[in-house]
């Protein structure tokens, strides 16, 4: 096996990953790498292999099985560390259980009138400008607003919470303590919003999860750590995977106008449009990291108990031997088994909501604008600078 450094940016892995990805599902499909945070792991890129690896119980979310010393990652304190994304059955059962209640298919379509509401207004503001970075003006508000209001997040927090996002996500190299100053800020504002909601409960999902936290019977009930890093994996992961991936969609439309004439002809296809704008560019190029309870063969190659284990989503969903002509967006292709949303227990619980305001957005946009047309040329667009998430900075149109 190849145990070579992980892709550098400059190599194309932050404005082109597809075209590394696609040399290592040929010739390092398991490949010895270093990691986001720069410690060694072995990254998967195959579509079979990436599949596989979501579902094997074998692979553990809990950092505390990593060999000491070979993961550094983000070190969040407890409060916003227990959450699902760092954990295994029992407890993932029992906290999943208790969040799929807040996005059944009855609740999430409830929110259908008041995305198509936000999105409206937001386009009703920049209509008459004629042009508009659509990532600023519209991508990101709206799912922040959608998320904010399910979870009862006062209007005046939410911009401070795109800021402490980013941060997260995408540091900026000219701001190295920015990621801790965005987790104080975040362990300070879920305290107290908490405090709030437990003062004046209402009728949002925050305030039914404190019931939960309160009022359950022990076996159910959730730890108050539980309780924060819940509202704060909701918060983040809905707000940030549905911005980048209605930032992907749109520009995937403009470059290939075939596809966006399709849509407007039959903007029926969008739902199915969806999950190709998931396969063909999703907002996750990895996986959240997985440790081996023991030696496991990950496509033929041994992975060691302990090491890091990084399962590329982006690599998996342009895999031709699983989408034939992976490379070509094709908005009438069955994009079905994709795994931008992830696959087996850990398969996106808010996943009908990203879908419902992915379409609704995108539905909008190519509705009031006729003529949207990319508003610089496109070698000029910026792409996030994370090998982790996958979005654009900014994203300039006309109309």
């Amino acid at each position: 096996m190849s145990h070579a450094p992980h892709p550098d940016p400059a190599d194309g892995l932050i404005d082109d990953p597809y075209a590394v990805y696609a040399r290592l599902r040929d010739t390092a499909p398991v490949h010895r790498a270093a990691g986001p945070d720069g410690s060694p792991a072995w990254l998967v890129t195959r579509y079979d292999d990436v599949r596989a690896a979501l579902a094997d119980p074998r692979l553990s979310l809990d950092k505390s099985h990593a060999l000491p010393g070979s993961y550094r990652g983000l070190g969040l304190p407890p409060a916003l560390d227990a959450n699902m994304l760092n954990m295994d059955p029992p407890d993932h059962t029992r906290i999943r259980r208790l969040v799929v209640k807040a996005f059944t298919s009855r609740r999430v379509e409830s929110l259908r009138a008041p995305i198509r509401r936000t999105a409206d207004e937001l386009l009703d503001a920049v209509e008459p400008l004629g042009r508009a970075d659509l990532v600023a003006a519209y991508a990101a508000p709206l799912p922040i607003t959608v998320i904010c209001d399910l979870l009862g997040v006062p209007d005046g927090s939410r911009l401070d919470f795109r800021a402490w996002t980013d941060a997260l996500v995408a540091p900026d190299p000219a701001r190295p303590g920015a990621a801790k100053e965005a987790v104080v800020a975040m362990l300070g504002f879920f305290t107290r919003l908490l405090a709030e909601k437990r003062e004046n409960p209402a009728d949002d999902l925050l305030s039914d999860l404190i019931a939960v936290r309160d009022e359950s019977e022990q076996g159910d009930r959730l730890t108050e750590d539980e309780l924060m890093s819940l509202a704060f994996l909701i918060l983040f992961a809905g707000y940030e995977n549905t911005v980048q991936l209605i930032g992907n969609a749109t520009l995937a439309l403009l470059r290939h106008p075939e596809q966006l004439a399709a849509l407007r002809k039959e903007p029926a296809r969008l739902p199915a449009a969806v999950e190709e704008f998931h396969r063909y560019d999703g907002p996750m190029a990895l996986g959240i990291r997985r440790f081996p309870l023991e030696d496991v063969t990950i496509g033929g190659v041994t992975v060691p108990a302990g090491e890091t284990v990084l399962v590329s989503l982006s690599a998996a969903n342009r895999d031709p031997r699983r989408f034939p002509g992976a490379d070509r967006l094709d908005i009438a292709r069955d994009a079905t088994g994709h795994l931008a949303l992830g696959h087996g227990i850990h398969h996106c619980v808010g996943a009908p909501l990203a879908r419902l305001e992915t379409a609704i957005a995108l539905g909008a946009l190519i509705e009031r604008f006729p003529r949207l047309s990319l508003g610089i040329p496109e070698e000029e667009l910026r792409w996030r600078p994370s090998i982790r998430a996958r979005g654009l900075l900014t994203l300039p149109v006309t109309f």
